[in-house]
């Protein structure tokens, strides 16, 4: 059931001007609509794609702690040296890169279109740039394969797990005040968490996770949160209009 609204509110349909200001919070809470689709559906076929690509890897089979997210959409079969020695095979890779363009995509017209979740300053601005950011990492690394464009797909990368972790930092203080603090709480921290797992990957540090294992728990957060955020807001477990938009 929807939560009452500011358009809920009692004689709020009989105010002069009504209508106008009706039609002025269902726009933004319209796009903010399919901004919260476009999250889920591209966190969901990117974990699907993921399982799909992985699962046709065989002699060796690809695994979450010995091989990087990237080797899925290796174009080539070949023995990787860097950063730790594998054999690389991807058949499916086509169907990879393509997932990451697609979650790229979707996470920053999410990012774009859901204007009512975040506040009107500095935070809430800077974090759905930084996450369109890394949105913008994901199409870099589907568009240039490790082993094709080693360059490109490393900004990519970095653009994910540096700009889209610090945005998601930055996203527990900019998401308005009407998302639950306690959700804003653990938004900040699986940024920190985010952000600290990057400097373990980067350092060679694994902490037994294995170097796969360390690069998903830096790049995974933003994703979980994005699919759990965009769920919520569709089911209602958020408000889709903030309180700021009510009373402007």
């Amino acid at each position: 059931m929807d939560r009452p609204g500011c358009l809920d509110r009692p004689g709020s349909s009989d105010r002069p001007g009504s209508s106008d200001r009706r039609d002025q919070i269902a726009r933004p809470k319209y796009f903010a609509r399919l901004g919260y689709f476009a999250w889920v559906v591209g966190v969901a076929q990117f974990f699907v794609l993921h399982v799909v690509v992985e699962s046709a890897w065989h002699s060796p089979a690809y695994s979450w702690a010995r091989n990087n997210i990237s080797d899925l959409g290796n174009v080539h079969c070949a023995l990787q040296s860097d950063p730790e020695p594998r054999y690389i095979c991807s058949p499916e890779h086509g169907l990879m890169n393509g997932s990451f363009i697609a979650l790229g995509a979707l996470l920053a017209v999410g990012a774009a279109l859901t204007g009512p979740l975040w506040r009107k300053g500095a935070a809430g601005v800077s974090a759905r740039l930084l996450l369109a950011g890394g949105g913008v990492g994901f199409v870099l690394a589907g568009l240039a394969p490790s082993d094709v464009d080693e360059n490109q797909h490393a900004l990519g990368a970095l653009l994910v797990m540096g700009a889209g972790n610090i945005g998601l930092t930055l996203a527990g203080a900019g998401l308005a005040g009407s998302v639950p603090r306690a959700l804003r709480r653990l938004t900040g921290l699986l940024g920190v968490v985010a952000i600290t797992a990057l400097g373990l990957f980067l350092s060679e540090r694994y902490l037994g996770l294995g170097m796969g294992g360390m690069e998903r728990v830096a790049a995974f957060p933003i994703l979980v949160w994005a699919l759990v955020i965009g769920a919520l807001a569709i089911f209602r477990s958020i408000p889709a209009i903030s309180r700021e938009e009510c009373n402007h």
